[in-house]
C-alpha cells in the first residue's frame, strides 16, 4: 500500500481511520436495513458485522506490523484530521441510542428484534467505551470531557478514573482487578474486575479530592461529573419515550460493560511484572501486554490492539502508536479473541502454552490465582510438567 501523505508525514492508514466510525453507525443503521431488505436480522447488525464480518476480514486482509516513523511524531499527532475520526463517534452514538429507544418504546417490535437492537446498542456502548479510553488520556480539556460524555451511555463512568490512575499504574501485576490472572476464566474474571476496578476508582477520587482540600459532594469530583451525565442521558430517554426504555437502557450498558470488561480480560492474561530488589514492580514494557496487527480490528478500534505501546507511552494518539516484536502476540484480532474467551476451555487452549512459551515455559513467571490451579502442575524448579 502505498503511503499517504500530510504535509511529510507519513501515515499509510490514513483514510481508513474514517472506518472506525462503523461502530456507532451500527445504531443508525438496523431501521433502514430492515425497512429496505424486509430482513430482521439486521437488527442484529452489531453481532454479525463485530464478530462476524470483522474477524473473517482480519483473516482475509491478515496483518499491518508498519510502524509510523519517529520523524512523522509530532505532524501526526497535531493533525485535528485524527481526532475528529473520535469526536464523530459521539453524535453519532447518542443519535444511534435516541432512535433506538424511540423504536424500543414502539409496539412495531416483537422480543426477538427488541433484543437484537439492544445487543447492537449494547456492542456500541462497548465500543464507546473504547473511544472514551483514546480521549481520557488526552491533557486536553475538551477530550477529556468527551471521554466523560462517551461513557454515559454505558453508566461506566468511573472507568475514566480508574484506567487512567489505577489501571495503568498496577498493570499486570496482582493488585490489578483489570489484569486477568493464568487460568483464571473469564467468567469469574468481569466480576472481580467490575467490582474492583469500581472500588479502586473510589478510592482514587477520595485521595485525590482530600490531597485538593475539597469535599466528596464537590463538582470537582470527577466521578460525580460522570455519572450525573449518565443519570441526565437516562433520565432525558425516560422522559422521551417513557418508563418501558428503562430495561433497554440497562441491558445495552450491561452488554457493553460486559465488552470492555471482556477485552481487558484478553490484553493482559497471564502477563505479570517481575518484583525488583526493592520491592517495586519492575517498569511496564511491551512484553506486558499481548497484542495483535491485524489491520482490519486495528482500524475499527483506534489501534487498540497496539497495547503494549499504549501502556508504555500512554500519551501517545492512536495514530502513532507503534508495532513491538517484543510484545506477545494474539493468534488472532481482538475481535476473535473476544468469542474465544466466552468459552474458557478453548481459551486456555489456544493461549495457554503461548503464555507459558512466552515466559520459556516457567510458571512462577506469570501471574496466577492465588491457589495454583489442578491443571497446573509443575515442578519444584518451576517448570510446566507437560
Amino acid at each position: 500500500m502505498t503511503p499517504l501523505r500530510r504535509g511529510n508525514a507519513r501515515d499509510h492508514k490514513r483514510y481508513l481511520w474514517i472506518l472506525s466510525t462503523l461502530a456507532p453507525g451500527c445504531a443508525l443503521l438496523p431501521g433502514q436495513l430492515v425497512h429496505v431488505t424486509g430482513l430482521a436480522l439486521f437488527w442484529w447488525i452489531g453481532p454479525i458485522l463485530v464478530f462476524v464480518v470483522i474477524p473473517v476480514l482480519d483473516i482475509v486482509v491478515g496483518c499491518d506490523g508498519v510502524s509510523p516513523r519517529d520523524e512523522d511524531y509530532e505532524a501526526l499527532s497535531n493533525d485535528r484530521y485524527y481526532r475528529w475520526c473520535t469526536f464523530l463517534f459521539l453524535p453519532m452514538q447518542f443519535v444511534g441510542l435516541a432512535i433506538a429507544g424511540y423504536m424500543w418504546s414502539g409496539a412495531e417490535l416483537g422480543l426477538v428484534d427488541k433484543l437484537g437492537l439492544t445487543v447492537t446498542l449494547g456492542i456500541v456502548s462497548g465500543i464507546g467505551i473504547n473511544a472514551a479510553h483514546e480521549l481520557g488520556h488526552r491533557v486536553e480539556r475538551l477530550e477529556r470531557w468527551l471521554a466523560k460524555i462517551a461513557l454515559a451511555q454505558s453508566g461506566y463512568g468511573h472507568f475514566f478514573i480508574e484506567h487512567n490512575r489505577g489501571h495503568h499504574v498496577r498493570v499486570a501485576t496482582p493488585e490489578d482487578p483489570a489484569s486477568a490472572r493464568f487460568g483464571e476464566p473469564l467468567w469469574a474474571f468481569i466480576p472481580r474486575s467490575a467490582v474492583g476496578g469500581f472500588r479502586s476508582a473510589l478510592t482514587l477520587e477520595r485521595e485525590r479530592l482530600s490531597r485538593k482540600g475539597k469535599r466528596w459532594f464537590s463538582r470537582d469530583n470527577q466521578l460525580l461529573q460522570a455519572w450525573s451525565m449518565s443519570v441526565v442521558l437516562f433520565g432525558a430517554m425516560v422522559l422521551a419515550f417513557g418508563p418501558v426504555v428503562l430495561p433497554f437502557l440497562v441491558l445495552q450498558a450491561v452488554i457493553g460493560i460486559g465488552l470492555l470488561e471482556t477485552v481487558n480480560y484478553l490484553e493482559h492474561y497471564g502477563l505479570l511484572r517481575a518484583r525488583r530488589a526493592d520491592g517495586r514492580y519492575e517498569r511496564c514494557s511491551p512484553r506486558h501486554s499481548w497484542n495483535s496487527d491485524r489491520l482490519v480490528t486495528n482500524i475499527f478500534l483506534l489501534h487498540l490492539q497496539r497495547h503494549s505501546d499504549h501502556h508504555a507511552n500512554p500519551g501517545r494518539r492512536y495514530q502513532t502508536l507503534r508495532s513491538s516484536d517484543e510484545a506477545p502476540q494474539l493468534p488472532f484480532g481482538y475481535a476473535t479473541m473476544v468469542l474465544l474467551a466466552a468459552v474458557p476451555p478453548l481459551w486456555r487452549a489456544v493461549m495457554d502454552h503461548r503464555l507459558l512459551a512466552h515466559y520459556s515455559g516457567d510458571i512462577t513467571l506469570v501471574n496466577r490465582k492465588p491457589r495454583r490451579c489442578p491443571a497446573e502442575p509443575s515442578d519444584e524448579s518451576g517448570q510446566l510438567v507437560v
